[in-house]
């Protein structure tokens, strides 16, 4: 049983986290990770089978069982095939000219440090249907203009990773479908009258404090230009060097090393603007089509009838239409090609396979991170987590553990979605029986619960969502989580204490909200006066500038 393995079962994956911290090598700490669970398993399993000598080679032929599952899996076979495909898709782009054109477009109007963060900041609110898709769009429509205005791949990663899952929970997503089908899954055990699943969803977003304060400490740290902890070292070196990476830094991607000079020599924008276009055209219409073929009804019929909305939004494809669409932003960017006479049919194929290559870094941690939360299930690390949590419950403490306990487990097996799938069916039915059947304490279970998750896919290295946000910025993957985790745990921290104010006090949504937004904004001045002054660098590494001069510090 996988409850066997007791405390052993954390051993996996946070021995695979404080390696990729430490070493900075994500890909070798996930396999000997993977590698240390599929000895404990075998040797659990196989007791007086294998000796001494054998079980870590048996552990190691485990590994790779996993591993291979992980990649024949339906929905992270798409994922790698939408990672590569955008990968093929973006160096076309890159080398058309496409994203220099975008970049000599918007200089004139993106002009500061600033402005490239609102602008990275509101286009990760606007793609809110998937969390995958958002990165990969805006980190390619920005990573170039954040260069133009040397702005560090540490923060363009981070405002990625920050509007990508949160804004995912709220919008009409693949994520709110997962969520309403968890919660609806749990409640017709309860006993007494419930509430419907799309109401305990619309009730728990004022509750799912992590990502409301994720999303606005974004655009903080953007309008005040404040940075702390790893970010304010790696935003000075950009401003006093022009280095927007680190000496010796990995990025999981960077086009000038990978793919070389361009191809043209007038850059179009219309080499960037037609392949994206048709990426989000073919994405949303694939999604919608593949919704309202699965429950047999028009648009008009669907939106007249929030239930029927719920059901189309769960009933989307939304892997299958990213791939759709990543191939089809490759298809229009070789016909680009050959229209506008930049590359023959040779140089595009070649182009389409060098973007491939520039993928396989972080395919590869991908697969090993899928691999990992294998382990995490197979020994049981979220039944073992939460299980401790089960015994110190109160009602004014019920959102705080559920919290801390879901933000443990997503941390240790690096995805929400998994998180969420195994925390929900406990957090719903404990909120309903310790809150005396109350609604209102089962919706702040629920928000807790995806808070809880988020937070920890946004600390551990071992996240998909984080390791897309690195490859898309270009930045490397352990210094994405090292500077960012700074500001997961300032807003964790708000969280908490907005939590337990509304356990112990009752006080309403519409008050907790805006507490949380004031002591977060109070924190980010206050952190980063501090840290500046010990660090003897400036707090705001960046004022506003015209295009082409250096700033300066305010």
């Amino acid at each position: 049983m996988a409850s066997d393995f007791g405390a052993l079962s954390l051993v996996p994956p946070l021995l695979a986290i404080v390696l990729a911290i430490v070493t900075r090598r994500a890909l070798l700490s996930l396999f000997i990770g993977i590698w240390v669970g599929g000895t404990l398993f075998v040797a659990r399993g196989a007791a007086g089978i294998v000796d001494v000598v054998t079980l870590p080679l048996a552990g190691g032929v485990q590994a790779f069982d996993w591993i291979i599952g992980s990649i024949a899996d339906d929905f992270n076979a798409q994922i790698i095939l939408f990672t590569m495909l955008i990968g093929a898709g973006i160096a076309l782009i890159w080398r058309m000219g496409g994203s220099i054109a975008v970049a000599n477009y918007a200089t004139s109007r993106i002009d500061s440090h600033r402005k490239v963060g609102l602008g990275a900041w509101a286009l990760g609110l606007f793609w809110f249907f998937d969390d995958y898709a958002n990165t990969a769009i805006v980190g390619s429509a920005m990573k170039d203009i954040a260069d133009e205005m040397n702005m560090s791949r540490e923060k363009l990663s981070y405002i990625l990773d920050s509007t990508a899952a949160p804004v995912a929970t709220f919008g009409i997503s693949s994520w709110v479908a997962f969520q309403i089908s968890l919660i609806d899954n749990e409640l017709p055990s309860l006993d007494g009258e419930t509430p419907g699943a799309v109401a305990t969803f619309l009730r728990s977003i004022p509750f799912n404090v992590y990502c409301l304060l994720a999303i606005v400490m974004v655009l903080l740290i953007v309008l005040t230009r404040r940075d702390f902890g790893e970010m304010l070292d790696a935003e000075t070196r950009a401003r006093t060097t022009g280095k927007v990476n680190r000496d010796g830094a990995k990025p999981l991607q960077s086009m000038k090393d990978d793919l070389g000079e361009l191809a043209s020599d007038d850059p179009r924008l219309r080499s960037f603007v037609l392949p994206v276009a048709m990426l989000v055209l073919v994405v949303v219409s694939g999604a919608l089509y593949t919704g309202l073929s699965a429950i047999d009804a028009g648009l008009a019929e669907v939106f007249a009838d929030s239930d029927a909305l719920i059901t189309l939004v769960d009933s989307m494809d939304f892997t299958g239409a990213l791939v759709w669409g990543s191939f089809t932003m490759v298809a229009t960017g070789v016909v680009l090609a050959l229209y506008d006479d930049i590359m023959d049919l040779r140089e595009a194929m070649e182009t389409v396979i060098d973007g491939f290559a520039i993928m396989l870094n972080a395919v590869s941690i991908l697969v090993m991170a899928w691999s990992i939360g294998t382990v995490a299930g197979e020994l049981g690390t979220g039944e073992y987590v939460t299980g401790i949590a089960e015994g110190v419950v109160t009602p004014a403490l019920l959102p705080v553990v559920i919290l801390l306990s879901a933000a443990l487990i997503s941390f240790s097996i690096g995805t929400s979605w998994g998180t969420m799938g195994i925390v929900t069916p406990i957090a719903v039915p404990m909120a309903w029986t310790i809150g005396g059947q109350s609604p209102e304490l089962l919706a702040v279970a629920v928000g807790a619960v995806f808070s809880g998750a988020i937070f920890g896919d946004h600390c551990s290295p071992i996240s998909d969502t984080t390791i897309l946000s690195s490859t898309f910025a270009g930045a490397d993957h352990i210094d994405h989580v090292r500077t960012q985790i700074y500001y997961a745990m300032t807003v964790m921290f708000v969280a908490i204490l907005v939590y337990l104010v509304y356990g112990f006090l009752g006080l309403p949504p519409l008050v907790l909200v805006p507490l949380g937004v004031a002591i977060l904004a109070g924190l980010v001045y206050g952190l980063s006066e501090l840290d500046a002054t010990r660090k003897g660098v400036s707090s705001r590494p960046f004022a506003e500038r015209p295009a082409g001069e250096p700033a300066s510090d305010d």
